[in-house]
């Protein structure tokens, strides 16, 4: 276990609490009552047979390539007949403002932004999407001498816009949390946490991407204390955001905090792949092995 494992009294404190408002009051073991439900992966919708073959139940696309919101109606009919056709589903789109939508700072374009949703959102809606993640961190990089607090103020303000539309198609708007060498601004999985609770609205949820939060040297124990907030998890290799499986690294204590707060959503792994079709394999039973293998929040760490 890395440096950023939990610690392990506080561990078991915080996630036995969770247990009893959670998976325990379900009337099973907490073993059976977690786990993660699916693992997809982040590419391209014609790698679906690939990822299928590999045990992979869903796709993570983008926005731009998969609902092609610049193009008409019948230009996104083409893309969904493709993906109707494929042998597993996108579930989670990634990407979704362009750096010229600005969320925060003196010129933010929320009007352009709401617009830009109502068609994502529709079209996620039509194409059986569940989730669409906020990550962008060019839009939403705080400019220099700009308050952070006013950014804050913006940002919430602009999701708070975002849900009902996000509600009204039956879709979820999920804040990810991005490293310091992406954005300024929600960095770590308790600052995203701080932000959803502001808007305070149910159709805008929290991603945890464990790449991100290691990179922030940001423990488990953020998992456990954001669990009612968090809709989506993605995963790469903290060193040099690989695939899982390439460089042996173990989550085994994130997934034993997800598990001990009956987590059982989705996991996407958003990586730069080399090889895909080697790496896709790998990453998918490295990911089966450690989740299988993590301890319950009743078993030593």
């Amino acid at each position: 276990m890395d440096g950023t494992a939990l610690d392990r009294r506080h561990f078991l404190a915080a996630a036995a609490g969770c247990l009893v408002a959670g998976a325990a009051g379900a009337g099973k073991p907490a073993a059976a009552a977690a786990g993660i439900r699916s693992i997809g992966a982040w590419t391209s919708i014609a790698n679906a047979p690939l990822l299928a073959g590999s045990g992979y139940d869903f796709i993570e696309e983008e926005v731009g390539r998969f609902l092609v919101p610049d193009l008409s109606d019948a230009a996104f009919d083409a893309a969904l007949a493709q993906a109707k056709a494929a042998p597993i589903p996108v579930r989670s789109l990634v990407r979704m403002l362009p750096p010229s939508m600005q969320s925060v700072g003196p010129a933010t374009t929320h009007d352009m932004i709401e617009r830009f949703c109502e068609t994502i959102f529709a079209r996620a809606r039509r194409a059986g999407v569940e989730t669409v993640v906020f990550g962008s961190p060019r839009s939403r990089r705080i400019p220099e001498d700009f308050s952070r607090v006013e950014a804050e103020r913006q940002l919430v303000s602009l999701c708070k816009r975002l849900g009902p539309i996000a509600r009204a198609h039956d879709v979820i708007l999920a804040l990810e949390p991005l490293n310091k060498t992406e954005t300024n601004f929600i960095n770590r999985v308790s600052e995203g946490g701080a932000i959803v609770r502001a808007v305070g609205h149910p159709s805008v949820r929290l991603v945890a991407d464990l790449f991100h939060m290691r990179m922030e040297d940001e423990g488990p124990e953020s998992l456990v204390e954001n669990a009612g907030l968090i809709q989506h998890v993605q995963i790469a290799e903290k060193q040099g955001r690989r695939a899982p499986g390439v460089s042996g690294e173990n989550f085994s204590a994130y997934f034993a905090a997800l598990q001990s707060t009956g987590y059982t959503r989705r996991l996407s792994v958003e990586c730069l792949w080399s090889d895909i079709a080697q790496e896709a394999p790998v990453a998918f039973r490295t990911l089966r092995s450690q989740i299988d293998r993590a301890p319950s929040a009743t078993s030593p760490l």
